[in-house]
């Protein structure tokens, strides 16, 4: 279910609310003007939020409120670089540094307060992805949406007090009195932090940074010791003197995954090639603008951008296995399959990896090699379900190798599986004709066209082949244009024949149209080379 609007219009509460009740999963993703948050959900319970540009990664909180050390910290993070893919919060459990009971906490209350922070935006858009997950690395918590509602509800309430009197974070306020030497006076936890800070100098941002409490406990505290006339404002920090948390190029680099993780691909890649310019070594950026040349087909810069990554990074796995992609579109099998046994060092067990590394060995001409690689895929899923990619090629692997019969029984498996799946209906269709049935092969093809707003275009063209075999032209012609229109560079052989009926109907500058970018394609079709000839040895 797709939700999507103005915050202007409906209040996150509400929208939670409609969220929780239907129990839905997902990413809700807003917008604030520059800004970005997220809320994710699984069946209806919230399990990660963040908030661009918040000071909320975990270590850093974790050291502020005392849970760890410094010194903590930094072994953690040189652990980190050894164990790439491991989670930092799993390996201060793992050093010894706070339990799991007290690590949950800690990311319970950064999920939390990202939510309560979201419900004080009252402008801007949002929109509701289903089924997004967080990235692999995040840790999950389970939190309930009503209790975070309630809360979030309460505390809007009581910002609305605050902001009367702490009109900006940027303010500075000074101890007017002690607290401690009025009578009968009791200070709260939050109250005691904050007061050893109230030097005439700290904003009230920095009073959240060195005193390791929330922006709302901070100010909460703030509120109730200036209400009582212990404190006083003494100035606002101007933007000449403030000091960034961020620096431009991590600025940019955030804006981007922002953008990139809403699908607003152009803005993504602006906010990045803007990093790129103030650090021309930032990994991140580079990479993430390798994915985006993928994802809009620039093949050949996507592959110079994984390659331009710095040296630390450039063997990571996912970059390895981003620069395979690229290379097996290229058509570069063994350098993509090379890329990806590089890969398989790093994270041998991850099924998706051998699916990949079965998919280019079929691309490459080894079927053989693909057929065993399939079945290594099949066994270590141990009972999962194959996604369509696996059944879609498996299919073919096993017809070249010969085994028809167990290409349509997994074909069949895999319809079963994922009903209507365009890719797996067309591979399979294709075996059936190979096979001799032909009005089955068809049956297949015009399921295939049916499946979705976006038919493949190879299923247009069997289905022009299928016609064209039965010297059905008019019905062959339509299903070739309407598959170069969907793929204009679908392969030679459609416009071979676009071209060969154009040239039966007389029409030789059309057929020669074609042809040439039949050869263009392919310019070692001996096919393709013979009917130019003929053309330009024509009267």
């Amino acid at each position: 279910m797709a939700i999507e609007g103005s915050l202007a219009d409906v209040g996150l509460a509400d929208i939670c609310q409609l969220l929780t009740l239907g129990r839905k999963t997902g990413c809700l993703a807003m917008t604030d003007r520059s800004n970005f948050g997220y809320i994710y959900l699984d069946q209806g319970t919230v399990i990660h939020a963040t908030v661009l540009d918040r000071p909320d990664r975990l270590g850093d909180v974790l050291v502020r409120n005392g849970a760890i050390t410094g010194e903590d910290l930094t072994a953690a993070i040189e652990e980190q670089t050894r164990q790439q893919g491991k989670r930092l919060g799993e390996l201060l459990v793992e050093l010894g540094s706070l339990t799991e009971e007290e690590l949950n906490r800690w990311i319970s209350l950064q999920t939390e307060e990202a939510v309560y922070h979201l419900f004080t935006w009252d402008t801007g858009s949002f929109h509701f992805n289903p089924d997004e997950m967080p990235d692999e690395e995040v840790l999950r918590v389970a939190l309930s949406a009503d209790a975070l509602l309630m809360e979030g509800a309460r505390r809007v309430d009581e910002w609305s007090l605050i902001e009367k009197k702490i009109t900006s974070m940027d303010l500075i306020f000074s101890l007017e009195r002690d607290p401690s030497e009025a009578e009968g006076v009791e200070l709260n936890p939050a109250q005691e932090k904050i007061i050893p800070l109230l030097d005439g100098e700290r904003t009230v941002n920095d009073l959240v940074t060195e005193s390791g409490l929330v922006e709302f406990e901070t100010a909460k505290a703030l509120y109730e010791l200036a209400q009582a006339g212990f404190v006083r404002e003494v100035g606002e920090r101007t933007a000449a003197g403030q000091k960034p948390d961020l620096g431009e190029v991590q600025k940019h680099v955030n804006l981007g995954l922002a953008f990139y993780r809403a699908g607003m691909l152009e803005d993504a890649e602006r906010e990045f090639i803007g990093a790129m310019e103030g650090d021309a070594s930032e990994s991140t950026a580079r990479f993430h603008l390798g994915v985006i040349a993928l994802k809009t087909g620039k093949t050949e810069e996507a592959l110079e951008h994984f390659g331009s990554v710095s040296e630390e990074k450039r063997n990571g796995y996912g970059v390895l296995r981003n620069r395979a992609l690229v290379l097996e579109r290229l058509g570069r099998f063994d350098e993509a399959l090379e890329v990806l046994r590089e890969a398989g060092t790093r994270q041998p067990d991850d099924p998706d990896l051998i699916l990949a590394r079965a998919v280019t060995e079929l691309k490459s001409g080894d079927a053989s090699s693909a057929n065993a690689t399939f079945g290594k895929y099949r066994m270590d899923l141990t009972g999962d379900t194959p996604p369509p990619m696996y059944y879609a090629f498996a299919v073919l692997a096993a017809a070249i190798s010969g085994k028809m019969e167990e290409a349509v029984s997994l074909g069949r498996e895999g319809l079963e599986e994922h009903p209507g799946d365009p890719s797996i209906l067309v591979n399979t269709g294709v075996v059936l004709d190979r096979k001799g049935e032909h009005e089955a092969a068809e049956a297949y093809f015009l399921r295939a066209v049916q499946s979705g707003s976006a038919p493949p275009p190879q299923a247009h063209k069997n289905l022009g082949d299928q016609a064209f075999r039965r010297r059905d032209i008019m019905g062959a012609q339509a299903h070739f244009e309407r598959a170069v229109k969907l793929d204009p560079n679908l392969g030679e052989d459609v416009y071979l024949k676009l071209g060969q009926i154009a040239y039966d109907a007389a029409d030789k500058d059309l057929a020669l149209l074609l042809w040439r970018k039949a050869s263009d394609i392919n310019p070692d079709d001996e096919r393709v080379r013979e009917n130019l000839d003929m053309l330009s040895a024509a009267p």
